[in-house]
């Protein structure tokens, strides 16, 4: 419960730092949209980078310690925003904060398949879930600071960073108080490498991280791509906002029963079955232009995603020994960075050469090919 409280409020820090006040800060600073962007991906590409050596670590000094670390630049970072005067300052201070989510996810969820096994994929779900909602509510609360401020744009952009500071230290403190009986192994070097290497050598785990990335590939079209289609048919912002709030409502209600499920009914059905819900629907977007079936359509692509990622992080727990799940997690975290990462700009590429409705199609091929490669890749391994 406390790690699920400390998931929480971690999220709604570095969620709030950025939606939506980073782009606007940026900007204020005197950032062209180039420049923008550039800050906007500095975080993920932490994430990317940073993500296994995380979970290695976490393998090697145990558990306990890397969440500490993660902990106190959630309480540091977020009080440095406010004494930017230059883009590059914003890019480094971007990168440092990025360290906090590329380390705590994956050793979060290592703890978590660490302290369960029978129930392993309920208890991911529900962590899940806990960071869902700090997700959702981080944008509302941080665009409501900045409208009352709005006359005094500087000064709601520091408000906006101390609380979420003051955010980032109730997790540290929620963190500092876990009581982690089992705060991981700690092992030789050899030993921490000669089991990551097994891991990156398993070809379930590497396909089920693929699946993940593909899942995370079609949401990065879907959130970049939906608001452009909804302005194109119509659509007020209103009603783009919702298609958008839905789905995530939708993931975290649902997330806890799909990892229930999988506990019960296995794995690898999920897996292989949620990605082509996901292709179908999203692949459908292009064929309407009313709200009313476009909610549906996002309703049915959230619980697409609650189908494979309540399964994938369990699956690979399952398959990964204490020692090395650490590694296991941060490598599904860096593989799926990428996956998020560059859905947008593959589908941007596509949508541009080809027309926009190839945004929404280009992931229904990118999903159901991962499917049938990590239905014929498993074969023979049973339910997981």
């Amino acid at each position: 419960m406390m790690l699920c409280a400390a998931g929480f409020t971690a999220i709604l820090s570095t969620t709030m730092s950025k939606s939506p006040v980073l782009p606007l800060f940026a900007s204020f600073l005197g950032s062209n949209p180039s420049g923008i962007g550039m800050v906007a991906a500095v975080s993920p590409f932490a994430g990317i980078v940073l993500s296994v050596p995380a979970g290695v670590l976490s393998d090697r000094f145990g558990r306990r310690l890397m969440l500490l670390f993660s902990a106190f630049i959630l309480a540091t970072a977020p009080f440095m925003y406010p004494f930017c005067t230059k883009l590059w300052q914003l890019a480094l201070i971007r990168f440092y904060h990025g360290f906090s989510t590329a380390v705590f996810v994956p050793v979060a969820m290592a703890l978590v398949s660490d302290l369960f096994q029978k129930e392993r994929g309920e208890r991911l779900g529900w962590f899940s879930t806990s960071t869902l909602i700090g997700r959702f509510i981080a944008p509302v609360t941080g665009g409501s600071i900045l409208g009352m401020l709005a006359e005094k744009p500087l000064l709601g952009y520091r408000a906006v960073y101390f609380f979420c500071g003051f955010i980032g230290l109730a997790a540290l403190f929620l963190i500092v108080k876990i009581p982690v009986s089992k705060p991981g192994q700690s092992q030789p070097w050899k030993e921490t490498l000669r089991e990551f290497r097994k891991i990156l050598s398993t070809r379930a785990i590497v396909l089920t991280c693929m699946v993940e990335a593909s899942i995370l590939f079609a949401y990065g079209s879907f959130e970049t791509f939906l608001p452009i289609y909804s302005k194109h048919v119509g659509l007020s912002f209103y009603e783009t906002g919702a298609l958008l709030s839905i789905q995530i409502i939708t993931l975290a209600l649902t997330k806890p029963l799909m990892g229930k499920f999988s506990d019960r009914h296995g794995r690898t059905s999920q897996i292989f079955g949620g990605p082509f819900v996901g292709a179908v629907s999203i692949a459908a977007i292009p064929l309407f232009k009313s709200v009313l079936p476009l909610l549906v359509i996002s309703v049915v692509f959230g619980l697409s995603i609650s189908i494979v990622t309540s399964a994938t992080g369990a699956y690979i727990a399952d398959l990964s020994k204490e020692g090395s799940r650490g590694s296991a997690m941060g490598l599904l975290g860096s593989i799926m960075d990428i996956g998020h990462s560059t859905g947008p700009l593959v589908s941007g590429a596509a949508a541009t050469y080809l027309g926009l409705s190839w945004s929404f199609t280009l992931p229904f091929f990118v999903l159901a090919a991962m499917a049938v490669t990590f239905q014929l890749g498993t074969a023979g391994r049973g339910k997981g």
